[in-house]
């Protein structure tokens, strides 16, 4: 299958639901859930799909106005709507698009906000299965860690996602077989870690804040799987 974009809308939908119902390094005791780490790669095997992962489409569908087929897009329209002609990311996502023509950024960043979500969700849930899903092993082994780090002071975390207010492509690689995708992400969340007898150590657990990040995910383009993976996290001072 070729690597379009990272969550195939039906399967998202379903996700969330089931969400619904569900970056520095972790400590638990900063400002959580948003860890800054190096960038790293991704892995470069192909992994085993799992039902935990979700995709994005892969192909645009094409749309008919009358019974007459709609002007064919030239291959870099998508792109050139999300990063100006001419500078390096618009460049580096032409490469990405070449090496797969289904590839297109605006469902890429669709989903995206979906796999933000999820992932910071899953970290403040202490989700380890739904973490190891979506993340590279290097960025799941600090996710992990901090994780244990918490359950080891006996405290939790209580999250409130309350959306996201931007997500923009701010980078972007295409380098042998790995694709690389860079987001700059602005989200309001409600976060406090808390001990057993409800005392707040960090966070507030009535006021919404702001974060910003920037996140990178990673996809092996000759593999068989779809799925990108968050394979670098870093935050961005207010």
């Amino acid at each position: 299958m070729s690597f379009g974009t990272i969550f195939f809308i039906i399967v998202a939908a379903i996700v969330l639901f089931q969400l619904r119902s569900v970056l520095g390094k972790r400590t638990g005791n900063e400002r959580p859930p948003f860890d800054p780490y190096s960038r790293r790669d991704a892995p470069r095997d192909d992994a085993a799909r799992n039902d935990n992962v979700v995709t994005l489409p892969n192909r645009r569908g094409g749309t008919e106005i009358e019974g007459e087929a709609a002007p064919a897009a030239t291959p870099y329209e998508a792109i050139d709507k999300v990063a100006k002609p001419g500078t390096p990311v618009n460049a580096e996502l032409r490469r990405i698009r070449d090496a797969d023509p289904s590839f297109d950024p605006k469902e890429f960043l669709d989903g995206a906000k979906v796999a933000y979500e999820m992932i910071v969700t899953a970290f403040a849930d202490g989700d380890r299965k739904l973490l190891k899903n979506l993340l590279s092993p290097d960025v799941y082994q600090g996710f992990e860690q901090a994780i244990s780090e918490r359950e080891q002071r006996d405290e939790r975390m209580q999250f409130s996602f309350v959306g996201i207010d931007d997500a923009t492509i701010v980078g972007a690689e295409q380098k042998d077989r790995e694709a690389m995708v860079t987001l700059r992400i602005v989200a309001q969340v409600i976060s406090a870690v808390v001990k057993p007898d409800e005392t707040v150590v960090d966070g507030d657990l009535e006021t919404v804040v702001e974060v910003k990040d920037v996140w990178t995910f990673a996809r092996d383009t000759r593999s068989r799987d779809p799925n990108w993976k968050l394979a670098g996290t870093e935050s961005e001072d207010a």
